[in-house]
């Protein structure tokens, strides 16, 4: 392989819904609208999820609305899409009987 070529093809989520996990622990969900070779990304009508006061690592249900956000490429830790995925309620890797 001669040229570089990302690992991830983000062209098929163009104006679709996604949702990004940045260093630091943001993570925000909206539409991709663009993206470059840096992984630098453009979203719209994007929504953060806040994180709890007392456990910086846990994410709320509380949100706020930023609208049109670019990502720095740099602190994108995870892109994943939003259709098609469901949080479970249960963790099925834990033993049963395993306390969580």
């Amino acid at each position: 392989m001669s040229r570089k070529e990302n690992a991830l093809d983000l062209a098929k989520f163009i104006d679709k819904g996604v949702r990004v996990k940045l260093s630091g622990g943001r993570e925000v969900e909206g539409t991709l609208k663009g993206y470059d070779q840096l992984l630098n990304l453009v979203l719209d009508e994007t929504t953060e999820f806040l994180r709890d006061k007392d456990d910086p690592l846990r994410i709320t249900d509380e949100t706020r609305s930023l609208g049109l956000v670019v990502c720095r490429g740099t602190a994108v830790m995870m892109v994943s899409p939003t259709a098609g995925t469901e949080e479970l309620a249960t963790n099925p890797f834990l033993e049963p009987g395993a306390a969580e």
